[in-house]
């Protein structure tokens, strides 16, 4: 399977500053998402899509294929993924008629990512003939929709409105958060229906020491605490 490798990072972020070109463990986050997509074997062809020459520069250094800027309105905080997904997707057909088998997207944010996480995506991809595979963690049985709460008008009522609240956490469901460490789409159902989902998707889960996603300072302060950066 022809794979394409895309690692965004644009260069503004409110809750981390730089947070895609933050230095951990020796390198730049852009930097883990390039290599370990180079050392999972699989991939075919690494692109960069960013809005900063600066991280055009570190993209190439570090192997990634990086020769042109994502235009400024694909690269606000308020950008859906999947227009910059099809933006790339659209360059490289116009620029060589390039069309991957499938695509799979290496946020810089998760530096915990592995090179068999791709590779055991790619084989979930592949048996089970679905149109995606994404990584997910377990929520705490505590956090589950079973026992959370909202507030309405100022009366603390359980988020599950006309449903018996449980009394045990044993009870409740397993469910699942998606932690970023991959994306895995193929390329036709992207196209046909602008989603990474596309209608069939399957889960790679994974353990929670596995995964961190750094979204604010103190998701910063936790990935230090917990690995040696």
């Amino acid at each position: 399977m022809n794979l394409l490798g895309l690692v965004p990072a644009r260069s503004s972020s409110k809750g981390i500053k730089d947070k895609n070109i933050r230095i951990f463990r020796g390198k730049p986050l852009l930097a883990h998402a390039i290599e370990c997509a180079r050392a999972s074997g699989v991939i075919h062809r690494i692109m960069l899509s960013t809005d900063s020459e600066e991280y055009l520069e570190i993209g190439r250094r570090h192997g990634a294929e990086a020769d042109h800027l994502r235009p400024a309105h694909l690269a606000t905080e308020y950008t859906p993924m999947v227009d910059v997904i099809a933006y790339e997707l659209e360059y490289v057909l116009r620029k060589e008629n390039y069309r991957p088998d499938a695509v799979v997207l290496l946020q810089p944010t998760q530096p915990l990512r592995q090179p068999r996480h791709i590779r055991e995506a790619l084989a979930i991809l592949e048996k089970e003939k679905c149109d995606s595979v994404v990584s997910v963690v377990e929520v705490p049985k505590h956090y589950a929709p079973d026992f959370v709460m909202k507030i309405v008008k100022g009366r603390l009522v359980f988020y599950q409105e006309n449903v018996p609240p449980l009394t045990r956490r044993q009870d409740a469901a397993n469910v699942y958060y998606r932690d970023g460490t991959v994306y895995m789409f193929r390329y036709d159902s992207f196209v046909r229906t602008h989603s990474i989902y596309g209608q069939v998707c399957h889960p790679m889960i994974l353990d929670a020491k596995e995964s961190v996603n750094l979204d604010e300072e103190q998701d910063w302060d936790i990935l230090k605490m917990l690995h040696d950066s």
